[in-house]
């Protein structure tokens, strides 16, 4: 069995997950997406801004070496699922607030009513987490580049915050959401805080708030470092409150379907606005290669929201889940190579062994990788390679969930029709973080285990 060679050679058809399914504007969960460039879209603790006709993606561009700031990203799109890399619309700065080994998190990006400016807001902070700020920078245009400002002052004092989103009523006026608690109604051109106006008791980290029906909601997360939890929310009457917990909006003990809220988009659809959920799945220390997204329709009903059920993939269109492996062919396990390592159990395969290999042939166009996830597993290598031997795609794939969870694990670019092998290696890499108290989280192995592949 030959060795990989650890190349990464992005290339293809450029989308957010792309089928024929319903309208074909198909949203896939939990599995990397791709850019006009073939590229994974990297933009983590995001938000969108839809700005004459066209969707804007804002969001952490994270590196897999390190948890310094790298920059800002934005994408575009006109359909919310095909992403066009727009630029890193705000860089690593040459010294302050967001200079060299910084942190920069949560951008949220809103466009002034009386200004017509675009103004950005994040959390910035050191390594250690022990010097944070809220900061903003502003920009005439929507993709353009973004000039840092510094702090956001109140009482002409800098916010010195962690995690924080924003809200824009129907009425203009802009909103600051900081962790545990405090809402904060921003001044008429958005570059300062013009007042505390409520203070969310019990409340927790990631704030994101929507408004529907006359009724404000805003969602939560708790606070479990990048594991996963069960996020919940609060209503109130108005953004001044009174703000009352209401519970969970996911099923108990499904973490949020492993993710932590990030923003909610209001998502036109005739004459009516659903609000989107938009979600992390944080794959720490690998970010950038290996972190996904959940985006999900949330359910409203009264005070009531609800996610009542996981769809890894649905239609952005018809809000409806479509099967995204109905078109695909499932590979047989006889058809398969694989290292002794491997071991095969109640048809699926195996392995905790770093570098025992598992190889597919495969005569198409792409290929999907299903597996569970669970506490026990790692990261697997998933390379391409065509009928030269040439590594035509790869990247890292997590395994890792804090509760088991079978799934598409990843869905490779679609590429020219040929002949090709999957391989799928054991790293022996184990997600393990610690947060401030020196709490130990992730897994306590590195299984990557294979339920079955489909090419197509």
């Amino acid at each position: 069995m030959i060795k990989l060679l650890l190349l990464v050679a992005f290339f293809c058809v450029g989308c957010a997950g792309i089928s024929n399914e319903g309208s074909g504007k198909i949203v896939y969960n939990g599995i990397p997406w791709f850019d006009n460039q073939g590229n994974i879209v990297n933009a983590h603790g995001a938000c969108i801004v839809e700005d004459n006709g066209r969707y804007y993606l804002f969001g952490e561009y994270k590196s897999d070496k390190s948890n310094a700031f790298p920059g800002f990203s934005c994408y575009s799109s006109d359909d919310l699922v095909n992403w066009k890399f727009e630029r890193i619309v705000l860089p690593v700065q040459p010294d302050g607030i967001l200079g060299p080994d910084r942190v920069g998190e949560r951008v949220k990006v809103m466009k002034c009513p009386s200004t017509g400016e675009y103004v950005m807001y994040m959390h910035a902070d050191d390594m250690g987490y022990k010097d944070p700020y809220i900061g903003y920078a502003t920009c005439s245009t929507i993709n353009g580049e973004y000039k840092l400002q510094g702090p956001l002052l109140h009482d002409g004092k800098p916010v010195k915050r962690w995690d924080m989103g924003t809200f824009q009523d129907t009425d203009g006026k802009g909103y600051l959401l900081i962790h545990h608690g405090p809402i904060y109604r921003l001044s008429d051109d958005y570059r300062s805080i013009e007042a505390e106006v409520a203070y969310v008791k019990g409340s927790g980290e990631s704030p994101a708030m929507f408004k529907k029906n006359g009724i404000y909601y805003m969602l939560y997360s708790n606070l479990t470092s990048w594991e996963k939890n069960d996020n919940f929310y609060f209503t109130a009457p108005k953004i001044e409150g009174p703000w009352t917990k209401q519970g969970l909006f996911c099923p108990e003990g499904k973490l949020t379907y492993n993710s932590q809220s990030t923003f909610v988009f209001p998502l036109k659809r005739g004459n009516d606005t659903i609000p989107m959920f938009m979600g992390d799945r944080w794959s720490y220390p690998h970010q950038a290669s290996a972190a996904t997204y959940v985006w999900m329709p949330l359910q409203v009903d009264g005070i009531k929201i609800s996610i009542p059920e996981y769809w890894q993939c649905w239609d952005i269109n018809t809000l409806k889940p479509v099967d995204a492996l109905q078109k695909g062919k499932e590979v047989p396990v006889k058809e398969m190579e694989f290292t002794r390592d491997w071991k095969e159990e109640n048809s699926r395969l195996a392995s905790n062994t770093k570098g025992s290999i598992l190889a597919i042939p495969f005569k198409g166009t792409h290929i999907a990788v299903v597996g569970e996830s669970n506490p026990h597993s790692g990261y697997a290598k998933v390379s391409i390679l065509n009928d030269k031997k040439d590594t035509v795609y790869s990247s890292l794939v997590d395994f890792y969930s804090k509760y088991p969870e079978k799934a598409i694990r990843i869905m490779t670019p679609k590429m020219s029709k040929g002949d090709y092998t999957l391989f799928i290696e054991v790293t022996g890499i184990m997600p393990i973080w610690t947060d401030k108290t020196k709490t130990i989280y992730g897994s306590d192995n590195s299984f990557v285990t294979v339920d079955a592949i489909y090419s197509f």
